[in-house]
């Protein structure tokens, strides 16, 4: 199954979460009511009024303090998303959060999404997840704190599909924290996420929200991120074993900016378990740059591919 089969789409969600979440496999089981997970997250008074603390609206300029506080102040949909635990290069993840086009053009490249996250200008994308739903993403505020970093989403979206009679609007306001977390036993790096989303429909959409979808929504939106982690985890392995490999990929992603394909090479590279990079020395390098490329291809794509469309990407 590719990460783009579901239909539990709403404008809000997928604006807020689109940033760093493709559809995913999961989403047949969601709808029908089980995940793996039984953690969904909170949409408590006390979660949500600690999420408005954290929120540095005071540090933000005004016109992105004005745009985020209408959403926050009338949102249909709040919730706190389940705390991540990802073994992750911090570098790497600071970079596909700061560059999600970057990690949707993997995707786009590996064919287990529709979804595309296109430049509009700068910190701000176009997006469509392939099933009904278009909106615009900004990156309203980002900053360092210590080794982590704080993040503000903002985005307006609109849904069009067999869920609604009419179409759906909304616009949502996405708070991401990360930071470092213990190594795990085998020395990995592993880097902490909190996402708290808060979700604000028009008209019908509120009542078709609250009334009808809520459940699905929330399940889903932990599903989404706890997916999104076990593929990080992928790359960040994958960027230790084999370097070349993911900076031949890089070269592939033909929706992302020449710079930021040198800089997802140069991470991995920097990432690298020594063993990695002697391996590829010499004359050998160039040759084993395209074969590492092809293999790394098929090992990312495993989890959200069947057997049949794995078998169709080898043969490419």
């Amino acid at each position: 199954m590719t990460i783009a089969r579901s239909w539990v789409v709403l404008a809000g969600v997928v604006v807020a979460m689109a940033a760093a979440m493709p559809r995913l496999p999961v989403m047949a089981d969601v709808a029908n009511g089980s995940t793996a997970r039984g953690d969904t997250g909170s949409s408590s008074r006390e979660s949500r009024r600690r999420a408005l603390e954290a929120l540095p609206l005071s540090r933000m300029p005004e016109p992105q303090r004005k745009a985020v506080e209408p959403c926050l102040r009338s949102a249909t949909l709040y919730r706190r998303l389940p705390v991540e635990t990802v073994a992750c290069d911090g570098e790497l993840l600071d970079f596909a959060l700061a560059k999600p086009e970057a990690i949707v053009d993997i995707w786009r490249v590996l064919g287990i999404s529709r979804l595309t996250l296109d430049p509009v200008g700068p910190r701000q994308w176009k997006l469509s997840d392939g099933y009904g739903t278009t909106g615009v993403l900004r990156l309203v505020h980002q900053e360092r704190q210590g080794r982590g970093g704080l993040l503000v989403f903002h985005g307006r979206g609109v849904y069009t599909g067999p869920l609604s009679p009419k179409n759906l609007t909304g616009s949502c306001v996405m708070l991401v924290r990360h930071g470092p977390a213990m190594p795990g036993a085998d020395g990995r790096e592993r880097q902490m996420i909190q996402i708290d989303t808060f979700l604000d429909m028009d008209g019908i959409g509120l009542e078709i929200v609250t009334r009808t979808l809520q459940p699905i929504i929330v399940r889903s939106a932990a599903a989404n991120l706890h997916e999104i982690c076990l593929f990080m985890t992928t790359l960040s392995d994958s960027a230790r074993t084999n370097p070349e490999g993911v900076a031949q990929l890089a070269g592939r992603l033909q929706q992302t900016d020449a710079a930021d394909r040198q800089t997802l090479a140069t991470i991995a590279r920097r990432a690298a378990q020594p063993a990695a990079n002697a391996m590829l020395q010499g004359a050998r390098r160039e040759a084993a740059d395209v074969a590492a490329a092809d293999r790394l291809q098929t090992e990312l794509a495993a989890r959200w591919l069947s057997a049949d469309e794995l078998d169709r990407m080898q043969r490419q």
